[in-house]
């Protein structure tokens, strides 16, 4: 008798909504469906490498679909090509338990960091199917990923927030977003949100303009301002600002802190009183929207799918509305960012939204 199929899944790089979905469904479908065992890989490829793990049983995922974060715990420190902060190899460790757990096909659920590993692992034979997540949707071969939807809500409600206490004092509010190198979440949260100025990485951005917009502003009446800043932020001189260096992480770079120097550079330029909020990790958190839950959903049993028709290598993806797959590779190959043709920033400046340049 043919044994019963084995898979793993995990959960890899930050935490965002949507991940529990996701976990659930492609638990759900391996069990329901197709009669498979499911082995949760705990603390990402860090559970693979020090054989972590636990068995999921559908009792273990009923209830998890609107929770935020995930059950398996994640890590973006735990490279298996570049372990620790000696970045030691130990990817034959991982391979081995692999083996060892005779799993049949490891779900891979992560970014940009995470999809770079699962694409080596599977270059290197293991069979890998991959579920793109992150908030900031800047993963390629996807229209969007797991928890952008859930973290621009989040956002679009600070900005809302926001609003009456800067009317009030009649001062400019800066609200400084996540997104690292793209300005996905604060396009969209400030579009929704509706930011009279959006700064995003793709769009350099000049000092005086900003100034002349918010002077301009408040000129005829409109004695506040709300400015939605992206952490990647660059002025013209494409100067980027580091809050700080983790060696050991699989991006060791952490931004942060480009609303403070904006903010100041404002005040002193115009008089004008200006304060900043950075939502920082909020926008990670939180229950899932049901974009993010459908989505969730949709992908999970995609991947056990793409499992059982042996298809490795492969990641899941959302195209024009209809869920695909798509290539690890094609997803990884470039960031993706922020088109400046894009009907969103054109429906921006539409309204009067100034982008910085």
């Amino acid at each position: 008798m043919k044994r019963t199929k084995r898979i793993g899944i995990l959960t890899g790089g930050g935490d965002c909504p949507g991940l529990n979905a996701a976990i659930r469904a492609v638990t759900k479908t391996a069990i329901f469906s197709h009669r498979m065992e499911v082995i949760g890989v705990e603390d990402g490829f860090d559970g693979l490498i020090k054989n972590k793990t636990r068995r999921l049983e559908t009792k273990d995922v009923s209830g998890i679909l609107t929770l935020g974060g995930t059950i398996l715990g994640t890590s973006n420190r735990a490279n298996p090509f570049a372990y620790g902060e000696e970045k030691k190899d130990v990817s034959k460790e991982a391979i081995k338990n692999f083996r060892y757990l005779k799993l049949d096909a490891l779900v891979c659920m992560g970014g940009d960091g995470t999809l770079h590993i699962a694409h080596q692992f599977s270059q290197l034979g293991m069979p890998i199917v991959a579920i793109p997540k992150t908030i900031d949707n800047d993963v390629g071969a996807t229209d969007f990923t797991l928890g952008f939807d859930s973290a621009v809500a989040v956002a679009t409600e600070a900005i809302d927030n926001i609003h009456s206490t800067a009317e009030s004092h009649h001062r400019v509010m800066i609200i400084e977003l996540m997104g690292r190198y793209t300005g996905w979440v604060a396009l969209h949260a400030g579009v929704a949100g509706g930011g009279d100025i959006i700064l995003i990485p793709e769009v350099p951005y000049r000092m005086e303009k900003i100034c002349q917009e918010v002077k301009r502003r408040s000129k005829f009446g409109k004695r506040f301002s709300i400015m939605v800043v992206a952490e990647g932020v660059r002025s013209e001189d494409r100067e980027l600002v580091i809050k700080r260096r983790v060696k050991a992480s699989t991006d060791p770079i952490r931004l942060g802190g480009i609303g403070y120097k904006i903010a100041r550079q404002i005040e002193d330029l115009t008089g004008l009183e200006t304060r900043v909020i950075v939502l920082g990790h909020l926008q990670r958190g939180g229950r899932p929207t049901d974009f993010d839950r459908i989505l969730a959903t949709q992908f999970g049993k995609k991947a056990v799918d793409l499992v059982l028709a042996e298809e490795f290598g492969s990641m899941t993806s959302l195209q024009c509305g209809e869920v695909t797959k798509v290539p690890i590779e094609s997803a990884i190959k470039n960031l993706k960012k922020v088109n400046l043709d894009s009907p969103l920033i054109g429906a921006a400046r539409g309204v009067g939204t100034c982008f910085g340049d």
